[in-house]
């Protein structure tokens, strides 16, 4: 199906943002509210976008996003939360860090610390910590996952469970509103169990479009993290669950305030 300019510039601010509200659209394009919802019924009925209250998200649900378009996608916020959550990890520390464009935002910013044990099921942080002269990086072995790089499976999950680390930096493809973790593929997250279950503390490093989207595989709760390193403040209600949790939630940089009613 061919897009309009309109439409094709609206899955581009979704696909950015994580979301996108009828109102802000009509306000942004100069166009009435009845002509944003028939912009963004055609993009829902064409498999693009997924109706919300208020709006839309992108689809999800049970495929992910190609590996080079979450990379780019939100590439500030995650370079935010990598810089915050290292800041967080001190030097001489042993960690787990798994798959994930967030992730490997972190291990860059890891660049820079002395004295890492780094034990990951992600190629691209291994080739990133690669470029430090005194990390110690150990690949998990496992299945090759070609689209991203990672490594999963019951060789990889072995692995994991030789070590018992200081700090686990996990991703995760979407974080619903009961503050459970949900990924796409059951072999990866049978890893990122393992690397929970294997190390000290764990923190979860998402950025606000995960609360927008949906997965089939859930991996656990925020109330099994120490904390989730985000850029905006989390929906009131779940900010009550991990106080109550004692998730610390981490904000790397400001943006809006999650409503509830949407």
């Amino acid at each position: 199906m061919a897009f309009n300019i309109r439409q094709s510039e609206i899955l581009d601010l979704a696909r950015t943002e994580g979301r996108v509200t009828v109102e802000d659209l009509a306000r942004r394009f100069g166009v009435t509210l009845q002509t944003i919802r028939r912009d963004l019924t055609d993009l829902a009925d064409a498999g693009r976008l997924m109706r919300v209250h208020g709006g839309a998200v992108p689809r999800g649900g049970v495929a992910n996003l190609a590996y080079a378009e979450r990379r780019g996608l939100n590439a500030a916020a995650k370079e935010a939360i990598g810089r915050a959550c290292a800041a967080a990890i001190p030097d001489m520390s042993s960690l787990f860090i798994n798959i994930g464009t967030t992730t490997e935002a972190v291990a860059r910013a890891l660049l820079g610390h002395r004295n890492l044990t780094v034990v990951t099921n992600n190629l691209n942080v291994a080739n990133i910590l690669a470029e430090s002269d005194s990390a110690e990086v150990i690949v998990a072995g496992g299945l090759l996952r070609r689209s991203d790089g990672g490594l999963v499976g019951d060789l990889t999950k072995a692995a994991i469970a030789a070590f018992k680390v200081d700090y686990a930096i996990i991703g995760t493809s979407a974080l619903d509103q009961d503050g459970d973790l949900l990924d796409f593929d059951s072999q990866e997250v049978g890893v990122s169990r393992a690397i929970i279950a294997h190390a000290r503390k764990s923190f979860l490093v998402a950025d606000r479009s995960k609360l927008t989207r949906a997965a089939p595989v859930r991996i656990g709760s925020l109330s099994e993290l120490a904390g989730i390193f985000t850029n905006a403040p989390l929906p009131p209600a779940l900010a009550r669950r991990c106080a109550d949790w004692g998730c610390a939630v981490h904000l790397a940089a400001p943006s809006a305030i999650w409503n509830d009613s949407k």
